[in-house]
């Protein structure tokens, strides 16, 4: 890789590998708080499945941080506080009420929803990356993506069949999808950092990348016989600018329990 360029474009390589990274990390954590808890033993051990692959993902994005000169990738995963994060808002939010610990009453239709919506978008991205201008970016978002294709596939036939289910479960879907829009305006943004990160040639604009998204949701609404009216949404906060919810701390300080009692330790 040219020094040069990763000497002119440091800052915002960090800036989207980090939104990259949080984004999985935290994915996967939600993901995992599923385990035991998921509508069938097949689904258990297949969301389980998806979510050890996506702290994979998020284990190699925090890695290429680290050769920037980053601290190392455990660090970056366990030792930021919830204000460093670079995560989406949408990613963040609890699965329902109650606690993994405590009395847990997940919403299986908003997992479905943020699951399948995200999923999406994170394969847009991949597949934009294939050609940024930073190689090592490209051969992490190859490795990725092979796996991505089993996830949507995933994730989008429990979307279509929960939607084309009974008229329960649709009211269930349709008031999963409201809520997630409320939270998905900062899922494509690259933060105050947008502009040099698209100048560089990181990856493509958030406006064409988000236009990609809707064009597949077009296709499975259709099937669905939903509105698309429902995938209006606003941005408030901006997880990319490090604004985040009472809900991160709360992820946070759970995931790095273990890692905070000996933070030396090797694994």
């Amino acid at each position: 890789m040219n020094e040069h360029f990763v000497y002119a474009h440091r800052e915002e390589l960090i800036s989207l590998l980090l939104q990259l990274a949080d984004d999985d990390f935290i994915y996967a954590f939600r993901g995992a708080e599923w385990l035991g808890l998921a509508p069938h033993i097949e689904e258990d051990v297949a969301s389980a499945s998806i979510s050890q692959n996506s702290m994979g993902h998020a284990s190699m994005f925090y890695e290429l941080a680290e050769e920037l000169g980053l601290d190392e990738a455990n660090i970056l995963a366990h030792a930021r506080p919830a204000k460093e994060r670079r995560n989406s808002i949408l990613l963040e939010r609890v699965n329902g009420e109650g606690s993994y610990m405590g009395t847990p009453t997940y919403n299986w239709a908003y997992t479905v929803v943020r699951n399948y919506f995200y999923t999406q978008a994170k394969k847009i991205k991949m597949e934009s990356l294939r050609s940024s201008s930073y190689t090592p970016l490209i051969d992490v978002a190859l490795k990725v993506n092979m796996e991505l294709h089993y996830h949507l596939l995933h994730w989008r036939t429990w979307f279509v069949q929960l939607v084309g289910a009974t008229e329960e479960a649709n009211e269930k879907m349709v008031s999963a999808i409201k809520e997630v829009m409320v939270d998905f305006g900062d899922l494509f943004s690259y933060g105050k950092e947008s502009e040099t990160i698209i100048a560089a040639g990181l990856i493509e604009s958030s406006d064409v990348l988000l236009e990609r998204w809707k064009q597949q949701m077009e296709s499975i609404f259709h099937v669905g016989g939903l509105d698309l009216h429902l995938l209006t949404f606003k941005t408030e906060k901006n997880g990319r600018n490090q604004e985040h919810t009472a809900d991160l701390d709360q992820a946070i300080a759970t995931l790095a329990e273990v890692y905070q009692v000996d933070p030396a330790a090797i694994w």
